[in-house]
């Protein structure tokens, strides 16, 4: 593991753009004052929104070289690290909360991370781009081609998503894990909630994007 930057020095900016509303809800699940590590935090804008309006004691750590610059050039703790690769050296119960958002379809052992994150945390909050959604299976089935939308936006060769799944995969896979679902809200492609009590073929259908709060049973 990589460590490439210590405690910040200054304290982390105050947001200046509109959250994204997957970040919000996530932060809706995050309860005020508790200790979180945002795993693949990219330009620590989630951290940012956690420490600043949950006070939050936040953590992060990122593949990339310019996501880490950009996290430390705002003040925050993060170190660079593979969440395939070094999950592995944080102790059990580490955190309150690890947060694994948008970044689930771009590792490598996707089960093997939800186990960590699970172990690390006391809960793990875990959003993805739905590869179900209505728009994503059109454009299969319609065009032959692999889909590109505002959760998925770049071309199939450059995209760095290796294990796409739908939220009925995510829902699966947290059975054969045996966690349970605290809280599970599906994300329109406008970023509204799906209807709560829809049964889980209509998010899997309507849902752009999951977003799940899990714990160990």
């Amino acid at each position: 593991m990589t460590l490439a930057t210590t405690d910040p020095i200054v304290a982390p900016e105050t947001l200046a753009v509109a959250p994204r509303p997957d970040h919000l809800l996530v932060a809706e699940m995050v309860a005020a004052g508790s200790r979180v590590l945002d795993v693949g935090c990219g330009d620590g804008a989630l951290l940012r929104l956690l420490i600043e309006r949950r006070g939050v004691d936040g953590r992060g750590i990122e593949l990339s070289q310019s996501g880490v610059n950009a996290c430390v050039s705002h003040g925050l703790s993060v170190i660079q690290g593979d969440a395939d690769a070094d999950l592995g050296y944080y102790p059990d119960d580490a955190f309150d909360y690890v947060v694994l958002s948008q970044t689930l379809q771009a590792t490598r052992r996707p089960k093997a991370v939800v186990e960590d994150l699970l172990r690390i945390g006391r809960r793990a909050i875990v959003s993805f781009p739905n590869f179900g959604h209505w728009r994503t299976r059109s454009q299969f089935f319609l065009r032959g081609r692999m889909p590109q939308n505002a959760n998925l936006p770049e071309t199939w060769f450059e995209t760095p998503n290796i294990h796409l799944c739908t939220i009925r995969d995510f829902v699966d896979l947290v059975e054969l894990l045996g966690a349970r679902i605290e809280r599970a809200v599906a994300l329109d492609a406008t970023g509204r909630p799906v209807r709560v009590n829809a049964p889980w073929w209509v998010w899997n259908l309507f849902g752009a994007q999951g977003v799940f709060l899990l714990s160990r049973s």
